[in-house]
């Protein structure tokens, strides 16, 4: 028997995004003050930018690990974090941005193509991993740190 798992394909769709019981990426993002993207508040750890930059680069990560049998694993914590607490311009936070959407709509059409099996474990894992794992993982990330991005404002 085939199991219709259009709903929870459609639930997983929004999660990476954060969409429902919480603040969103894409509204912790709108019209972010650009005074504010380098500045690391008193008792904070990372400045807007640093989280905004770690965001992207973990979503491509879960990303890339879903889906490239070559995949390689980065060092942690150095290649998760940028070097600099502040974009070098406007236009590199507006790319970060835009790169980290691009991600999320792959990471979208991979949930919603239903040859995708999200339960089978992705050949490559270590231990085991799902899509499913990947995406709701790649979730609670981005939910976590849209938070911090909401208090960083």
């Amino acid at each position: 028997m085939q199991t219709d798992d259009r709903a929870i394909r459609n639930h997983l769709t929004e999660r990476p995004r954060g969409e429902g019981a919480h603040v969103s990426l894409p509204a912790a993002l709108k019209d972010f003050p650009a005074k504010l993207y380098g500045v690391r508040p008193e008792g904070a750890s990372h400045s807007a930018w640093e989280v905004l930059e770690h965001i992207g680069f973990t979503l491509h990560d879960f990303l890339d690990y879903s889906t490239n049998p070559g995949y390689l694993e980065p060092s942690w914590p150095d290649d998760y974090w940028p070097q600099s607490s502040k974009p070098d311009s406007n236009q590199a936070w507006q790319q970060s941005m835009k790169a980290m959407q691009e991600d999320l709509r792959a990471f979208e059409d991979l949930i919603e193509n239903p040859d995708s099996n999200l339960y089978a474990a992705i050949p490559w894992a270590k231990q085991g991993q799902t899509l499913l794992h990947e995406v709701l993982l790649a979730a609670d990330h981005t939910s976590y740190h849209t938070g911090e991005l909401a208090l960083l404002r």
